[in-house]
């Protein structure tokens, strides 16, 4: 049995993880940072030691775009530093590192998706320090899998919820959205199908997962309200980023490397969608 430290356990990705990953099979070890500080090397290194995993997820990250821009020193030590500490760990032990990262990484202007061979460029300070993360992880691990996904939703507060939130709020007639920032929504537990997939094989290094196809934020919410027959409950106001402060960007993903690998990919994204709207309770 794998034993699998799940660093991060607490947050998105790591709640998806550890409610997916079968404890017949795997030995889970979910932790956040009030049980070990992963910012901290000698304390990474340290639990590592002494728990020996098989495969650490890293899944820690400070994912507030606004925060990161007016908190850089924290947005680096969480999103950077954090996998450094992991990425030595786990060469320590030559365990399999799983970095989890982003599709804020590419920032230049496209409308083609990018595959997992093309050259990132940030502009964000956010998808600056989750790049810096990538780069300590190739540069100090030897067996490592790092993740690319994008606008992940499924637990917890996200995109969905606000905008079914909204819907339900009569104080909230209406919701403006950008029609010029466009990706792949994403749920939470198809992208931890994909990683369980990407553990129990040879699979080493990036991966972009995303379910397929992509649209425009707006897009997803008129697909949030319609899905959730809350159509006439919210009216959607379209906007260009700019002018809400923002900057438009096109960070579609292309999984070329699960293709390449013979790994099943994600569903197309409406699909994921509606499968987890009928699940939610009324």
């Amino acid at each position: 049995m794998k034993k699998v430290w799940i660093s991060g356990a607490n947050g998105h990705i790591g709640t998806a993880l550890c409610a997916r990953l079968d404890r017949n099979r795997y030995d889970l070890i979910p932790t956040d940072v009030e049980d070990v500080d992963v910012t901290d090397m000698e304390a990474a290194r340290a639990f590592a030691e002494k728990t020996r995993p098989d495969i650490i997820i890293n899944c820690t990250g400070f994912n507030d775009e606004d925060g990161c821009e007016t908190h850089p020193e924290r947005a680096f030590r969480v999103n950077a530093v954090a996998a450094r500490n992991l990425a030595l760990a786990a060469d320590d032990l030559g365990a399999k590192l799983i970095q989890m990262s982003t599709d804020d990484v590419f920032a230049e202007p496209s409308h083609h998706p990018y595959n997992e061979f093309d050259t990132p460029c940030p502009k964000t300070l956010y998808g600056r320090s989750k790049l810096a993360g990538e780069h300590f992880v190739m540069t100090l691990c030897h067996r490592y899998v790092i993740v690319r996904s994008a606008w992940v939703y499924g637990i917890g507060q996200d995109f969905v919820s606000t905008v079914l939130g909204c819907a339900r709020d009569p104080n909230c007639p209406w919701l403006a959205v950008a029609t010029d920032r466009v990706a792949s929504p994403t749920g939470a537990d198809d992208l931890a199908a994909a990683v369980e997939q990407l553990m129990d094989r040879p699979a080493l290094g990036v991966y972009h997962v995303v379910c397929q196809g992509h649209c425009s934020r707006y897009d997803f919410a008129r697909e949030i309200l319609r899905d959730a027959h809350l159509e006439d409950q919210l009216a959607l106001h379209p906007i260009r980023a700019a002018d809400a402060g923002g900057a438009p960007s096109y960070t579609v993903l292309d999984n070329m490397m699960l293709r390449l690998d013979s790994i099943p990919q994600p569903r197309p994204w409406r699909t994921a969608l509606r499968a987890y709207i009928e699940g939610l309770e009324p």
